[in-house]
Order: structure tokens, then sequence, then C-alpha cells
């Protein structure tokens, strides 16, 4: 598997975000959603890799710079056949390291609080992400679960 940074630019990479958030919609109420569009992620504060597997593309994920210690990590998804293969672990490990070498202190994320949810905050567990209080613009949701990790 091969990650990348991606320029958001490609249909492939554009319909893979929008079944992200279709999902996203539809599992989480409106006001709890929290899933940046395509032209949010094109921000200059935020970084988006893809992973490839061959020719397919797999996953993805990014970061938000959020200030010069702190940044979010944002939209984290596998593909569906793809879930529990490595992806995620492989991903993620990618932008801890992609966010200690660009000097942060701190990574958070914001994820659902409910069960379809648990495999992803079981990965930032074991990741040595822990629970902590909204961070940034965020506030109390019970749809929401914040996490937050040192580099």
């Amino acid at each position: 598997m091969k990650i990348a940074v991606d320029d958001l630019s490609g249909p492939e990479i554009a319909a893979f975000l929008d079944e992200h958030l279709q999902q996203m919609r539809s599992i989480t109420p409106l006001e709890s959603k929290h899933a940046l569009d395509l032209d949010a992620l094109r921000a200059p504060e935020v970084t988006f890799w893809t992973v490839v597997d061959g020719d397919a593309l797999v996953g993805c994920g990014a970061i938000k710079r959020l200030n010069a210690d702190h940044a979010e990590v944002k939209s984290m998804r596998t593909r569906p056949v793809r879930q529990r293969s490595g992806v995620a672990s492989l991903l993620l490990g990618h932008i801890i390291a992609e966010a200690t070498r660009m000097g942060f202190a701190r990574l958070s994320l914001e994820t659902g609080s409910d069960e379809f949810f648990l495999p992803a905050r079981k990965l930032y567990e074991k990741f040595g992400f822990a629970y902590c209080e909204p961070f940034a613009d965020y506030r109390p949701d019970p749809n929401s679960a914040f996490m937050t990790r040192t580099l």
C-alpha cells in the first residue's frame, strides 16, 4: 500500500469522499455532523492523504492545523470492503508521524459516540489517544466523542 498527499482534484477521491459524507449523514444527526466537504478539505491548513493498494483507492485521512502546536485528524475513512484489514492503522501511524514531523505537539479528533464508531474509537485508543473535553470550536455533544494525544 502507498500513502501520498492528494490534491483532491481527481473524480475517484471526490466520489470516495461523497460516499463518506452520505454515510455520515445517514448515521449522525445533521447538527452533529463534523465531516469536511471537498472544498473545506482543500483549505491551506489541511493536509490530505490517500491510501492506494495497487490501483485501488482504499482509504484517506487528513490533518487540519488548529494552531502552531495543535492539529486535528479529519476525514479518516477506509473503503468498507477493506475495513479491519490494516488500512486505517497504517494511515493513522503515518498521520501521527507526519504531524510530529510538521512540529505539532498535540493531535486531537472528534468521532461519533454511538456503536457504529466503536471500531474507530478502539483504533484511536490503540494509538494512544485518550478521551478529552471538546477542543477548538466544538461544543459538548452527546453524539460526539473527543480524543487527543501528545506527540
